[in-house]
């Protein structure tokens, strides 16, 4: 008997010292970067207008230079995608296919500069805008949040962007979906404020692998990149690892993307930082 009380009690020692170590190495993999939230304050001073004040169908459709413009005239801060032709020309646009915003069945990152040049917005008239272009109209009167699409070969183009910005003269902040990217910054760009864009992989439906999706909706990558603000998707801000992340740690939340009045009153109970599209947020 006292043998097997004595087995029991080696047992128990061994899942708890496994168990403490889950619990360390799961805290250890979500804990977010250190507070540089006094860098934070001029993006939870205005709303981030979603690609642009834009509205698909007209003249200022997403992702264009009349949406900059009118976020500009605004005061909106904007929040904009970019990613990389084949030729190495970093272009402001969202999709990784172009066909619902230009009628074209082709990828973005697999074409030449002069053929994404030849496309239209829907029926607007309006090209797919080049970065530096867009930046010479922002030209640091607003602050930017700038989404790096992993499309293609994301480290080249993380480099690129890199290069690009650092001539900028600016607020302005990176974030994307892949860790890899946001950690590329972290170790290539360290004063750069950069941000881990997640979701809820599971609800979303994203098409990824089941391990990816629980990795990417509970954070665990972020002791890679160790993000200064969480860009998550509003409706889930009950997820449990990310609910878990904002009552341990000082990190900034920005909520995408809110697209009415009461969404925004719910987003501001969790939330400091706004991306918005579909409505004006002043006039709600």
């Amino acid at each position: 008997m006292k043998h097997k009380i004595k087995q029991l009690e080696k047992i128990s020692r061994f899942g708890a010292l496994a168990t403490l170590t889950t619990l360390t190495t799961y805290l250890y993999g979500i804990k977010p970067g250190e507070d540089r939230g006094r860098r934070m304050k001029p993006f939870e001073e205005t709303y981030i207008a979603h690609r642009g004040f834009f509205k698909n169908g007209t003249d200022h459709p997403e992702n264009s230079m009349p949406a900059f413009q009118r976020a500009i005239a605004r005061g909106f801060g904007i929040e904009m995608d970019v990613q990389m032709t084949t030729d190495g020309h970093l272009m402001v646009f969202h999709d990784e296919n172009m066909k619902r915003m230009c009628g074209t069945n082709r990828k973005l990152w697999m074409s030449r500069f002069r053929e994404v040049r030849q496309e239209t917005l829907l029926d607007s008239g309006e090209h797919i805008p080049e970065l530096q272009t867009v930046l010479n109209v922002i030209a640091g009167k607003v602050p930017l949040v700038l989404e790096i699409k992993p499309d293609g070969d994301w480290k080249k183009t993380a480099r690129e962007v890199a290069k690009v910005m650092d001539q900028y003269h600016g607020i302005w902040c990176m974030e994307s979906f892949h860790p890899l990217i946001t950690a590329w910054f972290r170790f290539h760009r360290p004063y750069v404020l950069r941000g881990q864009l997640a979701t809820n992989f599971f609800k979303d439906e994203e098409d990824q692998p089941r391990i990816a999706q629980f990795a990417l909706s509970n954070l665990l990558f972020n002791f890679l990149a160790r993000p200064d603000f969480i860009s998550y998707n509003h409706k889930y801000f009950n997820q449990f690892s990310y609910r878990l992340i904002r009552k341990l740690f000082p990190v900034e939340n920005f909520a995408w993307t809110i697209h009415t009045p009461e969404e925004l009153t719910q987003a501001r109970k969790h939330f400091q930082v706004f991306i918005f599209d579909g409505f004006d947020p002043t006039k709600s």
